[in-house]
């Protein structure tokens, strides 16, 4: 039943958007086949500066480039360097040919940040080379994209834009136009997110109207890979002070109060969302004589998902271990899922030489209030994690560390867990049998999972965070958006200003309540919001986080899991959660890049 719904969601949706295509209205140019370029080393054949908006915001950003493999292509010499093309059908790389061909959408914006559109070859895009997917069949859409500067929805809206312009253009390119997976890295996972689950909003077509996007085409993808996606934003800064507010010191009785709210009401939430576990038991908080509500269903789930990690790094490690960085940010960790639930990764995973891809931020991204250096997104310590996050350009304290320091070299198994209760016996392993018990969620979270953000983590009390920028109204500005931490200032000087941004309209007349439910993908996923079955989600979902980090609530990811595991029959949500690692594209084993195209030859042969 829920399928013919979908189905006529989808119709309807389509239908409005061919209705409001009106005559006369300005249409992106469709692609010149005579002006492909060639890259012989790599054999891809390439466009870039490709306009996917008849009126763009920021023609600076709304270009893409597009990178194929060169045996998807009967190609012409122009003798000029320049090549006029026309589809192969019988081309074929690897398991597929160009009819059959996969697209990916790299979304490389941490911290909300702008991303850059290629402006020639570039043998990189953020999340590995082009040629590491074009070398397996994969063709890529590498799209420009305005970023948090410019206002949620921007981001997204473009990213939108740039996919319809590729449907738009189906009769000129290979590809299998139904078989499109988006990916991103933080904010970029957030964003993959919501370009997974919005599909064919109703609420996203005046902001795509409004930069001539192409009406007639669905913007709908099949797969989104998310790393450590910094979502859920109505509901992040409840989760933060309930999953992380145990680690704070030193509050004034003010702050003290908000976080305790906060904890509270992330409660209150998840009491009212209906989420599920993979047996049907539903997940729910309890009060607790410890903590703000740490007790129920739900907390018992976390606490399983935190267990399980720690018994999957310990399958996984070969001992002796030598740990490379404080805080628990070791190296490669254990690839955390469900126990015994109906969706993981594949065990084992795929070996490759570890996360090592520097992405290209001459033509791949280029941050917004960020101090243009380079990070590495290693993940194997925590000098490559840092160097990402100063990128991002998002506020933590720095000053704040995990109980626990892990470096050195662990012998054995035995020698780890000795290490792990250091300060305190909280984690008990059993060898014959694998299992792994912790006293208590807070106990984790003191020892290896401290905030590294402020009180109201994400909507800043001075306008400050990056999510602020992200919701304010293109000025580059900060505005509030968090209904919940509104209510809790009343009476204090933050009052007026939480009144006045929830109050506020942007261009299209829109309050914020509204730009955050579009940037919201349990908006779409969740049968608690209205906007639950007004979108065509993804069929397929790969999410994974490093479960030290401090960015964001460990319920952000799995809440989103859930959430799109129970959406619709056939969903596939494939969620890990990697002992030791951070702020990073975490992965159990192997390379990111390397797992990420083995999920999607998987999701292709379904």
């Amino acid at each position: 039943m829920k399928k013919i719904f979908a189905c006529l969601i989808a119709f309807t949706l389509v239908f409005s958007c061919v209705s409001c295509f009106a005559e006369g209205e300005s249409v992106p140019a469709k692609i010149d086949m005579t002006k492909w370029q060639y890259e012989a080393a790599d054999d891809v054949c390439w466009q870039v500066g490709l306009s996917y908006a008849a009126t763009p915001a920021d023609s600076s950003y709304e270009t893409m480039g597009i990178f194929v493999p060169g045996a998807y292509f009967t190609a012409t010499d122009n003798g000029d360097g320049t090549y006029t093309c026309t589809v192969n059908e019988s081309g074929t790389v690897g398991q597929y040919t160009a009819i059959t061909a996969p697209l990916i959408i790299p979304v490389n914006t941490p911290g909300y940040s702008a991303m850059a559109a290629p402006t020639g070859y570039s043998s990189s895009m953020g999340y590995g080379s082009i040629s590491d997917y074009t070398s397996e069949g994969i063709i890529v859409l590498f799209a420009g994209a305005r970023g948090r500067d410019a206002g949620a929805p921007a981001g997204v809206t473009d990213f939108k834009a740039a996919i319809r312009y590729a449907r738009y253009n189906k009769d000129l390119l290979p590809g299998d136009m139904d078989s499109i997976f988006s990916l991103g890295m933080s904010g970029g996972g957030a964003q993959s997110a919501l370009i997974g689950a919005s599909g064919n909003s109703d609420l996203y077509t005046p902001y795509l109207a409004a930069i001539g996007a192409v009406m007639t085409e669905s913007d709908a993808v099949k797969g989104s890979m998310c790393w450590c996606p910094i979502t859920n934003l109505d509901i992040a800064d409840e989760a933060y002070e309930w999953n992380m507010g145990n680690t704070r010191s030193g509050l004034s009785e003010e702050e003290q109060a908000y976080s305790d709210g906060m904890a509270l009401a992330f409660a209150k939430y998840i009491n009212g969302l209906s989420l599920t576990d993979e047996n049907g038991t539903a997940l729910v908080l309890a009060e607790s004589e410890e903590g703000i509500w740490q007790s129920g269903t739900y907390y018992d789930y976390v606490k399983d998902v935190i267990e399980t990690s720690l018994e999957h790094f310990l399958s996984d490690t070969e001992f002796p271990y030598t740990a490379t960085s404080s805080g628990g940010f070791g190296g490669r960790g254990g690839r955390g899922g469900m126990r015994d639930g109906n969706f993981g990764g594949t065990e084992g995973g795929f070996a490759g030489p570890g996360n090592g891809e520097i992405p290209d931020f001459e033509n791949g991204e280029k941050p917004d209030s960020a101090n243009g250096e380079i990070p590495d997104f290693g993940g194997e310590n925590a000098e490559q994690e840092t160097a990402y996050e100063e990128m991002d350009g998002i506020t933590r304290a720095k000053s704040t560390s995990s109980a626990l320091s892990l470096s050195g070299t662990y012998e054995t198994k035995q020698d780890y867990i000795a290490a792990l209760n250091a300060n305190g016996e909280w984690v008990t392993w059993d060898e014959e049998t694998n299992t792994v018990t912790i006293t208590s969620v807070a106990a984790f979270t003191q020892a290896l999972k401290n905030a590294s953000k402020g009180i109201a983590a994400f909507d800043q009390l001075d306008r400050g965070q990056g999510e602020n920028t992200l919701f304010g109204y293109g000025d580059g500005n900060g505005a509030h958006f968090d209904a919940i931490l509104a209510e809790l200032v009343q009476g204090s000087e933050y009052e007026a200003a939480f009144a006045e941004d929830l109050a506020k309209q942007d261009a299209l007349g829109n309050t914020v309540d509204v730009r955050l439910n579009m940037y919201n993908p349990m908006y779409y996923l969740s049968p608690a919001y209205e906007g639950y079955q007004t979108s065509e989600p993804v069929t397929y979902w790969r999410i994974r986080t490093g479960i030290n980090q401090g960015d964001t609530a460990l319920c952000t990811e799995i809440d989103l899991a859930l959430a799109a595991a129970a959406y619709a029959d056939g969903t596939q949500v494939d969620f890990e959660t990697v002992w030791g690692q951070g702020h990073t594209e975490a992965e159990r084993v192997g390379s990111s890049t390397a797992n990420f195209i083995a999920w999607i030859q998987e999701c292709m042969k379904e």
